[in-house]
């Protein structure tokens, strides 16, 4: 098998109790593997076989749907749980609290532009904050593209990923989407996020 369902970086339990041991279970072991076996099925005897998948979304607009959506899926969900982490959150630090206050004038500012791109983004998708010649910017996709496709209206190094999927939130909140995305402030690894900033300087 080419690509494989990463391990989570802690327990299902560990984010409570913002986000719940269930829907984490249920995201990983269910949601992801089933990106990863029918990306695994959807590259199957051809050369994006050989490719990482970062590679096969740069080049994305080549490849049929079933790669775009599933190479984007297990890209994006490896991202996102590498970004949360337990007793996470809290106002940012480092270069990341600098450059966040350059962009967007405040945190506050911030969470509330960042907070808008993931409530306004209408059916599945996600909310990114990407670096992209020194300047961050905020942008959401549909379904689960992302910043580094070709095909991305807003391009950039994803340093912040939120799932705004119904799955990633709906057993704990229901149709409540900025209540999920409220949340989300009280995971947040900033280390990886500071980590992945200096990565795309």
């Amino acid at each position: 098998m080419a690509f494989e369902l990463p391990k989570l970086p802690y327990n299902y339990n560990a984010l409570e109790p913002h986000i719940d041991a269930k829907t984490m279970e249920i995201h990983h072991s269910k949601h992801h593997q089933a990106y990863v076996t029918n990306l695994n099925n959807a590259v199957a005897g051809t050369d994006a076989e050989k490719l990482s998948v970062e590679d096969i979304c740069k080049s994305i607009s080549k490849y049929p749907a079933a790669v775009r959506n599933n190479g984007g899926g297990h890209y994006n969900h490896s991202l996102f749980w590498t970004l949360m982490k337990p007793n996470g959150g809290g106002a940012p630090t480092g270069d990341i609290a600098a450059a966040i206050n350059t962009a967007f004038g405040s945190f506050d500012e911030f969470k509330t532009k960042f907070a808008a791109a993931g409530t306004t983004r209408f059916g599945s998708g996600w909310a990114w904050l990407t670096a992209s010649g020194g300047k961050l910017s905020i942008s959401s996709t549909p379904n689960q593209d992302n910043p580094i496709m070709d095909i991305a209206e807003t391009k950039g190094a994803p340093i912040l990923a939120l799932d705004v999927w119904e799955h990633a939130y709906y057993l704990h909140y229901q149709n409540r989407r900025p209540d999920y995305i409220t949340a989300f402030w009280n995971v947040i690894n900033w280390d990886e996020v500071n980590k992945l900033l200096k990565q795309a300087k």
